[in-house]
């Protein structure tokens, strides 16, 4: 199975130009959803991982999913203010200001080995915020595996250049 082909474009949203990768589609076909996390666990074999943290909020379904495949514990990653318990949060630049993300306290012990799921990679500014904020936490991201990679926007290779090894299950060039 091409994973494209049950991966959704949706033309000039959210504004005109931009051709969105949509993985709701996917996520609604269980052939898709199941070969998707399949694919996205089998760069980890041999590999210990402590915890997957994923990204708000598509990277929550992947990365609980994928939890729940390696009998590990979950962390999320959540916009500010969005998260209950005491959090440290880390800041990245958007097109226009700046956002942040944020983990609880608690959320990782030093030294766990964390993969980090998100649905795609674009400019990389949020997954390159997630890789610091984890790491800040004592944390060691061992993988940043995502969906969708749209290389020329350069993402996975902020990535890479942070010292991550970066996978992608699909790649449209030119977006």
């Amino acid at each position: 199975m091409d994973l494209k082909t049950v991966i959704r474009t949706i033309p000039d949203y959210p504004k005109k130009g931009i051709m969105f990768r949509d993985i709701t589609t996917l996520l609604t076909d269980a052939r898709g959803f199941r070969r998707a996390v399949d694919e996205l666990v089998q760069p980890l074999a041999g590999q210990k991982i402590d915890k997957v943290a994923g990204i708000e909020a598509r990277g929550f379904i992947l990365g609980g999913a994928i939890a729940h495949q390696l009998s590990v514990g979950f962390v999320p990653i959540r916009k500010k203010g969005k998260l209950p318990y005491k959090t440290i949060a880390e800041s990245y630049e958007l097109e226009y200001g700046v956002d942040e993300v944020e983990i609880h306290v608690d959320a990782v012990d030093k030294g766990d080995r964390i993969l980090l799921v998100d649905d795609l990679i674009a400019t990389g500014g949020t997954a390159g915020a997630a890789i610091k904020l984890l790491e800040r936490a004592g944390a060691e991201v061992m993988l940043c595996s995502f969906v969708v990679d749209l290389p020329d926007l350069g993402g996975a290779d902020k990535l890479r250049a942070l010292g991550k090894k970066v996978t992608a299950l699909v790649e449209y060039e030119g977006e």
